[in-house]
């Protein structure tokens, strides 16, 4: 029998504290990017339009309608560059290296109109606390592209199970991807009923939660949570769904998020942390289907 790789794969350590700052920097890059995405591209339900993808050096936007082409932009994190390429075969490359968010800011528009891509996005980041405008934010400078190269050899691992997790679903369920608003990778299933109404929600949480949802993913960290993160959540959060036994034994439910966690580092140190992820993955889902009573024999392959 072929030996399992992905469960076989060294996943490196990466504690918070030894990135934040980069961290904080690269998360309004990516946001800069993404608002671009948001704007050119068409909306899907539960805003499926805006994230990101993993690639074999990176993330990519995806081809993104533009006039009578396409224009798709790139993050490189084995050569540190964000690549900008049009369908009529210009490209324009941008270093990623210690800079403010306004400076990366000025070039990635720059370089958009270069490729005579003219877009105007709203400055002002997401689901951040105090945020401060692209153009105004000179504090946000760090770059570290060792660390960015561990998080991204962890995504590339965590978008491999998660894959393999969403193949076993016959329901609707969303493709793997980066939610560059609260930097994370997730995936989501839903039960195929709408969900009750959301009194007082925002358009945009009103379009995410529209439907009934089990969704779980990867998070770099962050708040009173100290480290790296798989969550799982239901939306909403059926009766009982707090109480249900999840697997591994590591795995907890945090009241204040309303989501199970399991810390990174426990399944990196795991004997197989696939084996290891891929139980929180299912459990959890269990939790939310079977108290929230989904019809899993129809659902599920």
């Amino acid at each position: 029998m072929t030996p399992d790789k992905t469960s076989d794969l060294k996943l490196p350590a990466l504690p918070l504290d030894s990135w934040k700052d980069t961290l904080a920097t690269l998360h309004m890059w990516t946001q800069v990017v993404g608002k671009v995405r948001l704007e050119l591209c068409p909306l899907v339900n539960h805003f499926w339009n805006v994230p990101f993808y993993l690639t074999a050096r990176g993330m990519t936007t995806s081809a993104m309608p533009y006039e009578r082409g396409t224009v798709e932009v790139r993050f490189d994190f084995i050569e540190h560059k964000l690549l900008l390429e049009n369908s009529d075969g210009r490209m324009v490359a941008i270093a990623l290296k210690p800079q403010s968010v306004a400076e990366f800011y000025k070039k990635f528009m720059t370089a958009l109109a270069d490729l005579g891509v003219t877009v105007k996005i709203w400055t002002t980041p997401c689901e951040i606390p105090d945020p401060t405008p692209f153009e105004k934010d000179n504090l946000h400078k760090a770059y570290d592209p060792e660390a960015v190269h561990k998080f991204w050899r962890i995504l590339v691992w965590v978008d491999q199970i998660l894959k393999e997790f969403r193949a076993g679903f016959l329901g609707k369920v969303s493709p793997v991807h980066f939610f560059w608003g609260s930097f994370d990778l997730a995936v989501t299933r839903f039960s195929g009923r709408r969900a009750p109404e959301r009194p007082g929600a925002d358009s945009i949480t009103r379009e995410a939660y529209s439907h009934e949802a089990s969704s779980a993913g990867f998070w770099p960290g962050g708040g009173d949570i100290k480290g790296p993160a798989f969550y799982s959540y239901a939306a909403p959060e059926p009766a009982g769904f707090a109480q249900q036994r999840v697997r591994p034994a590591a795995a907890f439910y945090h009241p204040q998020l309303k989501e199970f966690l399991l810390m990174y580092d426990d399944v990196r140190t795991a004997d197989s942390p696939k084996t290891t992820l891929m139980e929180f993955l299912q459990s959890t889902y269990e939790a939310a289907a079977e108290s929230g009573n989904w019809d899993r024999q129809a659902l599920e392959r």
